[in-house]
């Protein structure tokens, strides 16, 4: 039986047999879901994953400073008109200098520090090293013992997160002299430990004498705690890992001690042990320290600082060199230090951060038989002389005088635990300036 269809005349009404099952299917029956799809879908998500991870692991991490740092910062200096100081810049990185970062330290209690009592924040904060070098250089105590304030212009006084951060943008931090640098390391001890009681000894092996000798304030007693000092980070993390705040294998600071000129040689093996021949992802950092041992003498401690700079670049031609000894003080030292300096300058300029620091302030319990040599009017002269010099080697430099002259010591000579603080601070606010990104 047929109907009529205008439009398409006429039609058959007889049923028409079905297609067959398989014509029915959708169009993309190509793509659809199987155990075997899902299966190759997460073996492509996972290599697409590891490739990804393995590209940021094999490329190496930068180091950068805080942008705090490198970014202009509005400053109010009229927040409080005609007051003696202003109060600290109301900015995040600010916050650890106007609170007590030793608060959750270990034996803060017992040994009654808080980092307040160390430093007394003020505005503005220093915004170059040569400026801050200047400040903390010059810089004093409001009477005995008080907090310390730069002059000018302020540092700041970290958290040991912020010090960890800092520490880990070198693959290392030298520090070489006697053993007023030995305490600068015990103190960073202290503060990536956080522990005032033992952070600057190797208590994981004391006997109950040492562990009564050599707390608090007397870890830095030269007679009773000198050989239970550390040295290095690296023994921290052998023995006591667990007392370290920063993230392991991020940070490695070691002192070397090289106290007179001449240099034993095998010290300057020790050195050059230190010091890879290949560039490192990270720059390195060095500290020096010399002065007592040679009773102040100027050209000695210039001939300890040379010799130290030349075995340095000659491990470790990537360090380079910013500036180069005078040619009378060249001869002087004949003609291994003239071929010294003609191999440094053929390593042209590199990133070679370098810090002299001169020593402290002497107190009144320094021995009569060295008032002249080595009395305070003997040490300002030499800071002087000092400061002059290193400057024309590329080395820059951090008096210490001003800030210890109204502190506590030990032996007349040796700072206790709240001034070698003060000073390893010192030393870290220098290290957060340097333009680690340049290495």
């Amino acid at each position: 039986m047929a109907y009529f269809s205008e439009k398409h005349g006429p039609t058959s009404s007889s049923p028409v047999a079905s297609p067959p099952r398989w014509t029915l299917a959708p169009k993309m029956s190509s793509w659809s879901v199987s155990p075997r799809r899902i299966g190759l879908f997460v073996l492509a998500t996972v290599l697409v994953y590891s490739l990804n991870s393995f590209l940021l692991v094999s490329k190496p991490h930068k180091p950068q400073r805080p942008s705090y740092l490198t970014e202009h910062l509005p400053y109010n200096s009229t927040v409080l008109p005609h007051a003696a100081f202003q109060p600290p810049e109301a900015l995040p990185h600010r916050n650890a200098d106007v609170v007590d970062t030793f608060a959750s330290y270990k034996y803060r209690n017992t040994c009654n520090i808080s980092s307040l009592d160390l430093h007394s924040p003020f505005a503005p904060l220093c915004t170059d090293r040569k400026s801050l070098l200047t400040a903390m250089s010059s810089g004093g105590r409001i009477g005995h013992d008080a907090p310390y304030m730069p002059r000018d212009c302020d540092m700041r006084w970290f958290s040991t997160e912020e010090i960890c951060e800092i520490l880990g943008r070198f693959e290392r931090v030298i520090i070489l002299g006697d053993s007023m640098m030995r305490h600068v390391v015990g103190s960073l001890n202290v503060l990536i430990r956080k522990d005032l009681g033992y952070g600057a000894v190797t208590d994981w092996n004391f006997s109950p004498e040492e562990r009564q000798d050599c707390f608090c304030n007397y870890q830095f007693n030269v007679k009773a705690c000198s050989v239970q000092g550390i040295f290095k980070t690296g023994d921290v993390v052998k023995n006591d890992p667990e007392s370290l705040a920063c993230p392991a294998n991020t940070i490695d600071v070691i002192i070397e001690q090289m106290i007179r000129f001449p240099i034993p040689s095998d010290e300057l093996d020790r050195l050059r042990a230190l010091l890879p021949a290949k560039k490192p992802t990270r720059p390195y950092a060095f500290v020096f320290g010399h002065g007592l041992w040679n009773d102040l003498d100027l050209q000695a401690t210039l001939d300890w600082l040379d010799t130290l700079l030349d075995v340095s670049v000659q491990q470790a031609p990537w360090l380079g060199s910013r500036s180069q000894p005078s040619v009378s003080h060249a001869r002087s030292r004949g003609k291994a230090a003239v071929a010294a300096k003609g191999e440094r300058s053929k390593q042209g300029s590199g990133f070679w951060p370098r810090l002299f620091l001169t020593p402290n302030a002497a107190g009144k319990e320094k021995p009569d038989e060295w008032l002249v040599s080595q009395g305070n009017k003997a040490l300002m002269i030499f800071e002087e002389a000092v400061r002059e010099e290193v400057q024309r080697k590329g080395v820059e430099h951090l008096g210490t005088w001003n800030m210890s002259i109204q502190s506590n010591k030990f032996d007349g000579v040796h700072l206790d635990l709240r001034g070698n603080l003060i000073k390893a601070m010192m030393v870290m606010n220098w290290l957060n300036m340097l333009e680690v990104e340049n290495f």
